[in-house]
Parts: C-alpha cells; sequence; structure tokens
C-alpha cells in the first residue's frame, strides 16, 4: 500500500460516461484541525513559542536539526492542544495539512516532526536540566505577554496543591495519607483567570512545602516577585488554607 494518506498516488480516474468528470483522492490536504492555524496567527503576534525555543538549549548536532527547536516546541504545543497527548500521534500529524503549516519552514512542503523525533524532543532535549528550569518558567512568561498587551486592572495570584496518582515504583512517589493514594504532591501557582503561573513537581509525602515556609517569612515564589514587579500596587498573593504551618 503506498501513502494512506493518498499522497503518493497523483493519478486522477474519469468516468467513461463523461471524460470532462475528473474524481481524485486529495486526503493528504484535508485536515480536521484547521482550527490550529487561528492560535498560529496569536502565537505569531505574542511570539510565544519563539521565545520559548529561544531559552531552550539546543543539543542537537550534525543533521538532528532538521526541523527548527521552535517549530519542535509547536507541535508539541498544539498538538496537545489539539487534543493529542501521545508523540505516537505524530506518525499521523506530520501529514496533517494544519500541522504542517503550524510547525512551519521546511515543514510546510515536506513533513512535520515524525514519532521518534517528536520522542527525542520531548524524552531527551527538553529533560535536560537546563531546559527543565526554563520550561517551568515559561508559562509565566507566555502570561505576562498577554498582560503587557491588555494589562489587567489587578492580578491575584492562588498557591495550591494537588495530588497526580502514580501506578509502579516512579521515583518521587509516595503514599499520601490525606488523598488516600500513592502519588506525587505538586505545588501550583494560578492566577485569577485559571491560568498557571509555575508549578512544581514534589514527593507525594511532602507536607508543609518550603514555598509556604518562605511566604510566612514574607519571601514569595518567583511568579509573585514577577508580577509585583510589572504590575505594582495590583498584586495579590493567596495561598490555600492547607498549605499553611499549623501554630502551637
Amino acid at each position: 500500500m503506498g501513502d494512506p494518506a493518498g499522497e503518493a498516488d497523483q493519478g486522477a480516474l474519469r468516468l467513461d460516461f463523461d471524460r470532462r468528470l475528473l474524481l481524485q483522492f486529495c486526503g493528504s490536504t484535508i485536515t480536521s484541525d484547521a482550527g490550529l492555524l487561528a492560535y498560529r496567527e496569536l502565537d505569531d503576534t505574542l511570539r510565544l513559542t519563539d521565545t520559548g525555543a529561544e531559552t531552550l538549549a539546543d543539543a542537537r548536532t550534525g543533521k538532528n536539526g532538521r526541523h527548527r527547536l521552535a517549530g519542535l516546541l509547536r507541535q508539541s504545543v498544539f498538538g496537545r492542544l489539539a487534543g493529542y497527548e501521545d508523540v505516537n500521534d505524530a506518525e499521523r500529524l506530520c501529514r496533517d495539512p494544519a500541522m504542517r503549516w503550524v510547525v512551519g519552514d521546511q515543514a510546510i512542503a515536506g513533513s512535520a516532526a515524525s514519532a521518534s523525533q517528536m520522542g527525542r524532543f520531548e524524552t531527551k532535549w527538553l529533560s535536560r536540566a537546563e531546559n527543565l528550569s526554563a520550561l517551568i518558567d515559561l508559562p509565566g512568561q507566555w502570561i505576562d505577554k498577554v498582560h503587557q498587551r491588555r494589562p489587567p486592572r489587578m492580578i491575584v495570584l492562588d498557591m495550591d496543591s494537588s495530588e497526580s496518582p502514580t501506578y509502579g515504583d516512579q521515583e518521587g512517589s509516595a503514599y499520601n495519607g490525606h488523598f488516600g493514594c500513592t502519588c506525587y504532591h505538586p505545588l501550583f501557582v494560578f492566577n485569577q483567570f485559571g491560568d498557571v503561573e509555575r508549578c512544581t513537581l514534589r514527593p507525594g509525602n511532602c507536607t508543609v512545602p518550603r514555598l509556604a515556609r518562605a511566604a510566612e517569612a514574607g519571601s514569595y515564589p518567583e511568579p509573585v516577585h514577577r508580577k509585583a514587579s510589572v504590575f505594582p500596587e495590583r498584586c495579590s498573593f493567596r495561598q490555600s488554607r492547607d498549605l499553611r504551618i499549623p501554630r502551637s
């Protein structure tokens, strides 16, 4: 079988009853994710993925750089935006016309990154220590870009924790008596619009977090300091009741 999307077959079928009628299969030029193009336009205006790519370290050498880092980051982000959570979906998405335009550059005329390329990008390159640190700061930086275009009247930051259940012997997972399961116990900072400004992955048995102790001492998490400098006198910080240090 040739290309499952029909791209390899360039022939056309003419019917005998009227040779003017032309039937041609163009499956590779059909997409169900055209809505991504509107998000890509917004991304281009705010330079979100371009800014993100500039903060990431590119360890590729030789011929491994077929796609720019910004294109790989777009494919990763926009794929999940469209509901494709597994890198194996890239095997089909790399031929999708909307995704090819989202990635840009050589992907427009050729193909986006394959499943193996996306796997290396997410598990090998993004997992480097310097890139993990950059990714932690990235959501807050993107939110700041939006707020600089349309400043909110005030900013309210909420810090809260949650559970992320784990299965098997995963590093850092532990039993949490409050949630009654083996899990991670991540910490989040949200703004009043529900956007995640910053998050930290913590062991499941983590109790009163170090950030909460710092907040008690008047030293707030990094997003609070950043927002306070951008929006002075319009930024307030709240933390979940569960995160407060018990008083004796």
